[in-house]
C-alpha cells in the first residue's frame, strides 16, 4: 500500500499534504522574520536544513521549529519549553492545550525577544 496517498488516521491528512502544510507555515516564519530584518525590528539569526528551522535571537536564546513526518506534527522548542503542534480543525494546534501555533510561537518569540512580536499563519490555512 501506498502510504504517502493514505490519510494518517489522527490527522486526516496524507504525507502529501503534511509536508506542503509544514513547510509552508515554516516558510512563512522565514518570511516574517525577513520582513522585520529589513523593515529593522529585530535581529532574528535563520537557519533552516530540511524540516528543522532555528531562530537564534539578540541574547542568544533560540526557538527550534521542527518537522516530524511520521507523527504528522510540528514541534517546537522554546526557552519555556517543548510544544507539539498537530494539524486539527484547519490549524496546528498544540497536543495540550489545544492553542494555535502562530499564537504560542507569537507568545514565544516575544518572550524570547524581549518585544511584541506576532507571527500570522500563511494563506491558505487558518489562523
Amino acid at each position: 500500500m501506498d502510504h504517502s496517498s493514505a490519510p494518517n488516521a489522527t490527522t486526516g491528512m496524507t504525507d502529501a499534504e503534511y509536508t506542503r502544510q509544514a513547510h509552508a507555515t515554516l516558510a512563512a516564519v522565514e518570511s516574517t522574520i525577513d520582513r522585520w530584518l529589513d523593515d529593522d525590528v529585530i535581529d532574528i539569526d535563520t537557519h533552516r536544513t530540511g524540516g528543522l528551522l532555528e531562530l537564534s535571537f539578540p541574547g542568544g536564546s533560540k526557538i527550534i521549529l521542527n518537522t516530524q513526518p511520521p507523527l504528522h506534527e510540528l514541534w517546537m522548542a522554546a526557552r519555556a519549553g517543548g510544544y507539539h503542534f498537530r494539524w486539527s480543525e484547519g490549524a496546528w494546534r498544540d497536543t495540550r492545550s489545544g492553542e494555535e501555533f502562530c499564537a504560542v510561537l507569537s507568545t514565544q518569540a516575544s518572550a524570547q525577544g524581549g518585544q511584541a512580536l506576532a507571527f500570522t499563519a500563511p494563506s491558505g490555512t487558518a489562523a
